[in-house]
């Protein structure tokens, strides 16, 4: 096998926009009975009442919709896959798919998360940001770093994504100079992130998530997974886990991962889930057969979107 499946990390996603797809599909509606019985309550119901807000039952959601994404693609689309991996949120349905937990306890899992994430940052880094910026080259953006050193700008790279997109976990008041730096490069600022992500200074968060997740028991994934963090593969349910706590405080590095894919000689990706950015990172590098809720009733149109 050439493949590799990866579940995306989070993106905006709400009940406007997917809310009749998971209602119909029946893979996403057998998640969501299970997802339900754990609740206690309707999901889907508390999503639509989130509107565009993230909660823990819009995450839950988009957790929902990439494992049934990926179930349809099993089942059929014939997708298989000697490798896996799962960038920053995209490690909670990887967890499910891959047999590391019981998909009741990914349910619980990102249930707590949610709450000790709103929690910390409610208390915690409340003037920070993570600042996603396009068509900046690397040697741009490190200049315009080097001159927020200069300013005295405490700031952390949150996201190495490669094609000149990058993230920047900064404080608030520092972003109109920043954005102005990063317009000077060429670049252009997209959007700020709120709560902010992977960050060193985000330790304590990831402390008390441990202590939840040593509550559970993690087993050894049943595909090799590739760490979005450096590229190395991990093998155990231990290395996931840690996977999955070390997003709260290890940047992104999608370069490293596409060497890594290609190291072993992965060809072709399957990107189950709402399109979102990893869709596009993916595409040029791998053929991308994006499986999401536009494009899952048509099997063919799943296998030409790269």
């Amino acid at each position: 096998m050439t493949s590799a499946v990866l579940f995306p990390g989070l993106a905006p996603s709400n009940h406007r926009s997917v809310g009749a797809f998971m209602a119909r599909d029946p893979f996403t509606r057998r998640r969501l009975r299970e997802a339900d019985q754990v609740l206690g309550r309707s999901l889907l119901a508390g999503f639509r009442a989130a509107g565009r807000e993230s909660t823990a039952d819009s995450q839950l959601a988009f957790v929902i919709n990439c494992l049934a994404l990926a179930d349809r693609a099993k089942w059929t689309m014939g997708m298989s896959a000697r490798l896996a991996l799962g960038p920053s949120f995209g490690q909670f349905a990887a967890l499910a798919h891959l047999g590391v937990l019981p998909f009741p306890d990914v349910v619980r899992l990102v249930t707590a998360f949610a709450a000790m994430e709103r929690e910390y940052f409610a208390v915690h880094h409340t003037d920070t940001v993570t600042r996603f910026v396009f068509r900046i080259p690397e040697s741009g953006l490190q200049a315009a770093l080097d001159q927020l050193d200069a300013g005295g700008e405490w700031h952390e790279v949150a996201c190495h994504l490669g094609g000149g997109f990058s993230a920047v976990t900064l404080r608030r008041h520092a972003v109109p100079r920043f954005d102005s730096l990063v317009r000077s490069a060429g670049g252009v600022p997209l959007y700020s992130l709120r709560p902010p992500v992977h960050s060193s200074r985000f330790g304590p968060l990831r402390d008390r998530f441990a202590q939840v997740c040593a509550q559970y028991a993690f087993a050894d994934p049943c595909l090799p997974v590739v760490s979005d963090h450096d590229g190395s593969v991990v093998t155990t349910g231990t290395g996931v886990r840690d996977l999955l706590l070390d997003g709260i405080v290890r940047p992104v590095h999608w370069p490293a991962v596409v060497a890594s894919l290609h190291a072993a000689k992965i060809t072709t990706v399957w990107v189950p889930g709402p399109s979102n950015l990893f869709d596009r990172l993916a595409q040029g590098a791998f053929e991308v057969r994006a499986v999401n809720p536009e494009n899952a009733s048509d099997p063919g149109r799943s296998r030409v979107a790269g």
